[in-house]
């Protein structure tokens, strides 16, 4: 295939089969968003915005694109704006990965760390504020509805085309944004309303379930509010998951199934896991994962791999 940009590549990301992680009687699939250009499902967001703000003329040419991020929608804005020529700014906690800053940096990006005791709510606030201050354009991917729409067009079409004709019986994500649930959850409700849509949350930030937010190490999920383009009444049931089944999940998908994905997507598993414990024989699976393990080298999910060379047998 030729494309005339890296913008073109984006989307139609593989579905896999488990294969050894599966339980007995249970049938699990993963949606590999890893497979997009910048390596999350962060860039459906990135070219949805970008490209919905040129249609509407609220972005001009040059301007400068500016956004909240923990990390890989900042990396797809990044990629996004490098491609059509908008200079970009990310706000992001400085306790993400950095090896986001620096990939965010590699592709022509300026990144300003606020204090992680702020949260989520710190990062968009000072957005806000640098945005009103220069003119700048807000991407405002929390509360812009052309997130969930490019997933309503995209990601859940790709979903239902797949499984034409095939039985699915439970979908699995995580919310972040709120993109991804409500955009391929509407979707699914409405051409396979037998499908359960399964929203999963950090145990320690379960704020769909009334719960207070918590710091966790789920980095991507949840943040200290609610986005505004979540739709609440989208998912059938909620799971939460913690931080340690977040990372051995993510790690068992590398080790066992040769899945290289981040911790958010082992989190993802570990959530559709709890659900295949509890469904009939023969109950279809698939579970969303965002990104790829190398966006957390410096962070829990490779604490205690070995950067030494092993003995010889």
């Amino acid at each position: 295939m030729i494309y005339d940009s890296i913008t073109g590549t984006i989307g139609k990301t593989p579905i896999v089969r488990i294969q050894r992680l599966a339980p007995k009687d249970v049938t699990m699939y993963v949606k590999c968003e890893f497979f997009n250009p910048l390596a999350s499902v962060k860039d459906r967001l990135a070219i949805a915005i970008i490209e919905d703000a040129e249609r509407r003329g609220t972005l001009k040419q040059g301007q400068t694109v500016v956004e909240a991020t923990s990390g890989n929608t900042g990396i797809a804005l990044a990629m996004v704006c490098a491609a059509k020529g908008y200079p970009f700014v990310a706000i992001m906690s400085d306790s993400f990965s950095v090896e986001r800053r620096k990939i965010m940096r590699m592709m022509g990006a300026k990144v300003i760390l606020t204090p992680a005791a702020e949260r989520g709510s710190g990062m968009v606030k000072k957005a806000q504020e640098l945005a009103k201050k220069h003119g700048w354009f807000l991407a405002r991917q929390f509360e812009n509805e052309a997130n969930p729409a490019y997933h309503r067009n995209t990601t859940g079409p790709e979903i239902l085309q797949d499984f034409a004709a095939r039985r699915l019986d439970y979908f699995v994500t995580g919310w972040g944004t709120g993109g991804t649930l409500t955009g391929v959850g509407e979707m699914i409700r409405v051409a396979r309303p037998d499908v359960q849509i399964v929203a999963c949350e950090p145990a320690g930030a379960s704020l769909l379930a009334g719960k207070p937010w918590a710091p966790h190490k789920i980095q991507g999920w949840t943040p200290d509010f609610v986005p505004e383009v979540l739709k609440r009444d989208v998912p059938h049931r909620l799971v939460s998951v913690t931080d340690t089944e977040a990372v051995e999940s993510a790690r068992a998908l590398s080790r066992s199934e040769g899945i290289f994905c981040g911790i958010s997507s082992g989190a993802t598993f570990a959530a559709a896991l709890k659900v295949a414990t509890e469904a009939k024989q023969g109950a279809v699976i698939l579970a969303m994962l965002p990104d790829t393990a190398e966006r957390y080298l410096s962070t829990i999910l490779f604490e205690g791999i070995a950067e030494g060379g092993d003995p010889e047998p």
